[in-house]
């Protein structure tokens, strides 16, 4: 019987096949727009990850369980386990991902896009239009957002040549490293990188210098998160940390790219290499403002309390999602969606549980809750109480059924109750009187010091004439 023809799928319709200069990773995951996945564990077998070293490889053969059906045939068990291990990966990625930075909720959130260009200006592969309209279709979908939250996009150009503070951003962050390479003997070559972490510094100290440069209007509520991309009339490669086009922090994005139009990265797929294409940074900048304004992290990270680390795992990191060198869509699956209302979600909980912890130290230090409220206070705080904690469950519940605005509307209502137990022990605290208390020195033990010193005068009697008291009568014969 003659095996079955290996297959597999490609998730970017119309893009062609893999070339010399391109790669196109197929795989056998897709994650919808909806809530669903489908694997096919007859495609492949596959390999992709790390060219060389590093976490997450996917390993060719039957070492993974998505090769579960490959290889050597297995007893019922071992498909089971492999099977198992499988759903319980995609659960940990799609279903409950890790925060990487606290959501706070705001109402209006602002994407300010920062071109800072030398050079004559070049629009393809940085089409602001398409990552709004990412990012719009979503909102327009019921993604995204939650209760009454808006999403603005705002642009801007500056001239490289006329804004010094870019200028010397990019000098004091440039750094180099070198490189072995094997022509007809081992070359070193030097190339240059720019470091993030000393950009991003530099731009958050000199935020209102750049925003003067540019044109940037004050904002004075919200969440604003401002995209700098560096569109760098430079011939030769230049990445952040050597490896990344985009970077997201907390509070900014920082994109850069160069003339230079492609360079091979260090990860394969299926036995070839995957190309970057340096002057394409929709998708890149499409999964940083994920990281930055929502709190999504990247599909191929996690956070491990096991491990007190992160993990890396690039299973999940094909077809479609803005993360990871493997796919070439921008588009959002439910994993990011869902994600970023939950994100803000639990960072609301998160502050409302904290903000409770210190009522409850607060009134522990006055001596606990008997002592502090009196009366009509206790019932009152006893009450409040009750309504915070069944709110927080009720939030909870919502939480894991998916329904993201009821949880939202039981949190915000928790808030009232939490803000009356503050009222209620911040007045009790208040009404708290010090007093000092007198105590009169008590009488002179003249009964105990009597009977001490009788017994002290017994016994050194008994001491003194131990010799008559106690005399040995010796036997006579």
């Amino acid at each position: 019987m003659s095996r079955p023809k290996p297959y597999a799928y490609s998730f970017n319709e119309g893009s062609g096949d893999s070339s010399p200069a391109v790669t196109k990773c197929l795989g056998s995951v897709w994650t919808a727009k909806e809530r669903y996945v489908w694997i096919d564990l007859g495609a492949g077998p596959f390999d992709y990850g790390p060219a060389i070293s590093g976490d997450g490889v996917i390993p060719r053969g039957e070492f993974h369980p998505l090769a579960a059906a490959h290889g050597r045939p297995k007893s019922q068990k071992a498909f089971a386990a492999d099977l198992a291990s499988l759903v319980w990966s995609a659960y940990q990625v799609f279903m409950v991902p890790s925060l990487r930075i606290p959501v706070p909720f705001e109402n209006s959130l602002v994407v300010q896009f920062v071109h800072i260009y030398s050079g004559e200006k070049d629009p393809r592969g940085l089409e602001w239009s398409a990552i709004e309209k990412v990012f719009k279709d979503e909102v327009g979908e019921n993604g995204l957002l939650l209760g009454s939250q808006s999403l603005t996009f705002k642009s801007f150009e500056v001239k490289y040549t006329e804004c010094a503070v870019c200028s010397f951003a990019i000098s004091r962050s440039m750094n180099s490293y070198t490189s072995r390479f094997l022509f007809d003997n081992y070359t070193l070559i030097v190339s240059e990188y720019l470091d993030s972490k000393r950009l991003h510094q530099i731009l958050s100290d000199s935020a209102d210098e750049i925003r003067k440069s540019a044109g940037m209007p004050e904002e004075d509520f919200g969440r604003i998160v401002p995209v700098y991309v560096f569109d760098l009339d430079y011939n030769s490669l230049l990445l952040l940390d050597r490896y990344h086009q985009s970077v997201a922090f907390k509070d900014m994005v920082i994109a850069v790219r160069t003339r230079n139009t492609q360079t091979v990265s260090d990860y394969s797929c299926n036995g070839r290499h995957v190309f970057t294409q340096t002057r394409e940074l929709v998708r890149p900048l499409v999964g940083s403002i994920l990281q930055s304004m929502w709190g999504v992290s990247p599909t191929h990270l996690s956070w491990s309390p096991r491990h007190n680390s992160t993990l890396v795992d690039y299973t999940w990191s094909i077809g479609q999602t803005p993360f990871g060198p493997f796919s070439e869509l921008s588009s959002l699956s439910f994993v990011q969606k869902d994600a970023a209302r939950r994100n803000i979600l639990l960072t609301t909980m998160n502050y409302s549980i904290s903000s409770a912890i210190d009522v409850l130290q607060s009134i522990e230090t006055h001596g606990g809750d008997r002592n502090l409220l009196k009366g009509k206070q206790h019932v009152e705080f006893v009450q409040r109480w009750n309504l915070f904690k069944h709110k927080l469950n009720k939030a909870v519940s919502a939480l894991s059924h998916l329904d993201f605005e009821m949880a939202l509307y039981y949190l915000r209502s928790s808030d009232h109750d939490l803000y009356a137990i503050h009222s209620i022990v911040y007045h009790a605290s208040q009404e708290i009187e010090a007093s000092l208390v007198c105590f009169k020195d008590p009488s002179f033990p003249w009964a105990s010091v009597s009977f001490s010193a009788v017994a002290f005068l017994f016994l050194s009697y008994v001491y003194a004439k131990r010799d008559k008291l106690f005399r040995n009568k010796r036997k006579q014969f």
